[in-house]
């Protein structure tokens, strides 16, 4: 039996109550589950954030879009900072912030202090999400134990997103939507408890912070999205649109300016001098700007369209978790015998299938053929490539630098994804709007008083018409999501060259790699 080491024996930093495993990954598999499940959870809630706040369609992008940019664009930065700081002192800060403006989240009552909120959380999950990862490494002996951990840690990561479909739609329907950030309140302030109880603090590493590579490449991103948002709404020739395209533009080329010559950059470049490393970058960038938007336009098809409640639109995507779920699965076994090529092919050639089925979307479009069938298809296609494309990532890195090459396809997921999500509602927003111009005329002739002055009181076009604007819209936007994937597919075919050599590297590399 294990015996905690008295207060005078006790090493600094020490967990106070020693020798519980158990509840030291328990700790941090629940920070993952929160941050992980932080980008799903919301989605649900996505509609009635939307009446509550009275976004636009085009605005409401920028709740999912505050989050994984900061999220990605901080995310090394943050694990640097557990390098050289402590992992269980950043650990707790960055619990701390997520769980400070989860609070201020759920009490907004303007647009801005919602997305202020969005911010501060992807921030806080910058901070805290690479940490968690670390501290398995520093908590846990290398061996079975490390590796039972690493398992626990990746189950909880992938089954969050279904995890927090549902939970978003329970506290949407039962609640209210603002439950859905103020959940993680009390499991952030017992995170936060029980962290100096079993977790052990880290030994301090010196090193520099790339303050000025943080900045520029997050500023630049944010910049970027703006600028395809803007355009949304205003037009290519808007002034504001032009100019934030062109600060962009200035931004990423300071951004790639200072990692060429920083010390200790935040985002190593000779990471990407290795083809393989460097297609895997484009192809989970691609896949990830497809991804987030469909999940975003689907919860409002099937919610503002098809009419389900907030619990039956997470029960509709969670057979999609299940396929993803299968996919991972299969290609996890089967790697050492076909090599990661063929299941990258594949499964972005499955993901643009898909994509493309689902420009066929119309208002008279059902569940089963118009949502859940291109969704089954594109889910398996992304569950074959999740854990290819993160093996394939740390291949040939040395070991010190696993975390670095992981670490980078991860933000180019939350980057991706922000990004992605810009460029479909650039196309939603000019579709929906030549829509309305057609359906305006029909319910100015056709209408019912009420439908008028709904109309009048919201600028919005009332179902039926609503209901073809918006699905038009949809639509149109999903042309650009199967192109991305089709870049994918093109990348993987023609850039992705792993040899059958490389396979036992892979499976080595393979531990630190996750998450």
């Amino acid at each position: 039996m294990t015996t905690s080491p008295s207060v005078e024996d006790r090493k600094p930093g020490a967990a106070r109550r020693d020798g519980h495993p158990g509840i030291a990954l328990a700790v941090i598999a629940a920070c993952q589950l929160m941050v992980v499940l932080d980008a799903t959870i919301v989605n649900i809630a996505l509609p009635h954030i939307q009446d509550a706040l009275a976004f636009s369609t085009t605005d409401l992008t920028w709740v999912v879009s505050a989050y994984t940019l900061t999220f990605g664009g901080l995310l090394l930065l943050g694990g640097r900072a557990g390098d050289i700081l402590g992992r269980r002192r950043v650990f707790m800060a960055g619990i701390l912030l997520f769980t400070a403006a989860s609070l201020l989240g759920g009490f907004a009552q303007e647009p801005w202090q919602l997305l202020a909120a969005r911010v501060l959380q992807g921030a806080g999950g910058a901070i805290a999400s690479p940490t968690s990862l670390a501290l398995i490494t520093t908590t846990f002996a290398e061996g079975p134990e490390r590796n039972r951990a690493f398992g626990v840690f990746a189950a909880v990561s992938a089954g969050g997103g279904a995890i927090g479909l549902l939970a978003g739609g329970m506290l949407t329907e039962w609640l209210d939507w603002r439950w859905v950030l103020f959940v993680n309140v009390p499991i952030g302030l017992l995170i936060a408890a029980l962290a100096p109880l079993y977790i052990s603090e880290s030994p301090r590493h010196s090193g520099r912070f790339d303050i000025a590579g943080a900045v520029t490449s997050t500023g630049g991103m944010a910049l970027l999205v703006y600028g395809f948002i803007r355009a949304a709404d205003e037009g290519w020739r808007d002034s504001l649109t032009v100019g934030s395209f062109a600060a962009a533009l200035v931004l990423l080329a300071a951004f790639v300016f200072i990692e060429s010559r920083a010390r200790e950059p935040i985002t190593p470049l000779r990471m990407f001098a290795d083809r393989n490393r460097s297609g895997t970058y484009v192809i989970m960038l691609s896949l990830a700007a497809a991804m987030f938007g469909m999940f975003f336009y689907i919860v409002l098809f099937v919610q503002n369209v098809l009419g389900y409640t907030p619990i039956q639109a997470g029960l509709a995507f969670l057979p999609v978790t299940v396929v993803i779920a299968l996919g991972a699965g299969l290609s996890q076994r089967f790697l050492p015998v076909f090599g990661p090529k063929p299941f990258m092919v594949a499964g972005s050639a499955l993901a643009a299938v898909g994509l493309g089925w689902q420009t066929l979307l119309d208002s008279g479009s059902s569940y089963v053929g118009g949502v859940l069938g291109p969704m089954l298809v594109f889910g398996f296609g992304m569950g074959l490539n999740f854990v290819t494309l993160t093996l394939t990532a740390v291949s040939g890195v040395a070991p010190h630098e696993a975390g670095a090459a992981s670490g980078l396809l991860n933000a180019m997921q939350q980057v991706g994804g922000s990004i992605g999500l810009a460029i479909l509602t650039t196309v939603f927003g000019t579709a929906s709007r030549d829509e309305a111009k057609k359906q305006l005329p029909d319910l100015m002739a056709n209408g019912s008083a009420e439908q008028k002055a709904e109309l009048a009181r919201t600028h919005q076009l009332p179902a039926p018409w609503g209901h073809e604007v918006l699905a038009q819209g949809i639509s149109a936007a999903f042309v650009p999501a199967a192109a991305m994937a089709v870049l994918a597919l093109a990348t993987a075919a023609l850039v992705i060259r792993v040899r059958r050599s490389d396979l036992e590297a892979l499976s080595g590399s393979a531990g630190p790699g996750m998450g």
